[in-house]
């Protein structure tokens, strides 16, 4: 289409790269908020559930730990198990990115978006 036209087919085929790298990228961030990891605590007593972009869905806590006395051990496990669910949802995007940055051909250790 664009014989002839020296260094502009080029461009034009870096534009169309960079055009399906958006689109793949969008499609990503819509996955990773269909994706949910789950962190816990204190054995799996308190549960947070988190989508991968990060955001906390869910908290599950065994009505076991619903002690008067125990009000600084239960905080301190909800706030470990959300911790929990923030990393795993951290780590789950990365391995998305990652995967995204093989398929394209690019460097593994390059970062996206720019």
């Amino acid at each position: 289409m664009f014989k002839g036209l020296g260094d502009m087919g080029d461009l034009s085929k870096m534009m169309e790269a960079a055009q399906q790298m958006q689109t793949k990228m969008t499609e990503m961030q819509e996955g990773l908020a269909r994706l949910t990891v789950v962190g816990e605590a204190g054995a799996g007593l308190v549960k947070a559930t988190a989508t991968a972009k990060g955001e906390l869905t869910a908290l599950e806590i065994a009505p076991s730990i619903f002690v008067a006395s125990e009000k600084e051990v239960v905080e301190d496990l909800i706030l470990a198990a959300i911790k929990d669910a923030q990393r795993r949802a951290s780590d789950k995007a990365a391995q998305e990115m990652a995967r995204l940055t093989r398929e394209m051909g690019l460097p593994a250790d390059m970062k996206l978006p720019f």
